[in-house]
Formats: structure tokens, sequence, C-alpha cells
């Protein structure tokens, strides 16, 4: 059981957690994560499940993902900037 005097510490550290940049970036890749499995599930027929996903989307997209979302930051590095969904690698086309 917790006391009520801890709750708002508890809130207010779940609202910094929210807003980190970390945590964001976590969220966002998790995101087209699924969209990855999404897509690569239905291309296959059937459910190829999270891990799968995760794998392949690693070794096929994360780099020019995570090099598509560098260049859209502000240089300062504040501000939540994001890549167009289904972003492409360099020199290549979308889906």
């Amino acid at each position: 059981m917790t006391s009520p005097s801890k709750e708002p510490v508890a809130a207010s550290s779940r609202e910094f957690v929210k807003q980190s940049s970390l945590y964001q970036e976590f969220l966002a890749e998790r995101e087209e994560i699924l969209k990855h499995k999404w897509l690569e599930s239905e291309r296959l027929g059937y459910d190829i499940g999270f891990e799968r996903a995760l794998l392949d989307w690693i070794r096929k997209h994360r780099e020019g993902w995570r090099a598509a979302r560098r260049q859209n930051q502000p240089p300062s590095g504040g501000g939540t900037a994001s890549a167009a969904p289904f972003s492409a690698a360099p020199g290549k086309q979308g889906p």
C-alpha cells in the first residue's frame, strides 16, 4: 500500500519519463516496428510476431530510420521532430 504523500512524487516521475527524449524515441521506434510487423504479416499472409518483426526491422531499417530522424531534428536537440511514417533509408524508395 502506498502512502498518499508519495503519490505526487510518483505522478511527477511518470510525467518526467513521458516527457524524456529517450522515452519519446522508444515510442517512435516501437511504432515503426509495429508498422513493419503489420506490413510483413500482410505480405506473408500470417502474423509474424513482434520478436521476428523487431529483429527484421533492426536489421533492415533501423539505421536509415535513425539517420532520417537525426536530420529532421533541430540543431539544439530540443523539440519532438518525427520522421514521416515508412520513411526509407537514403537512396531507397518507400513501400
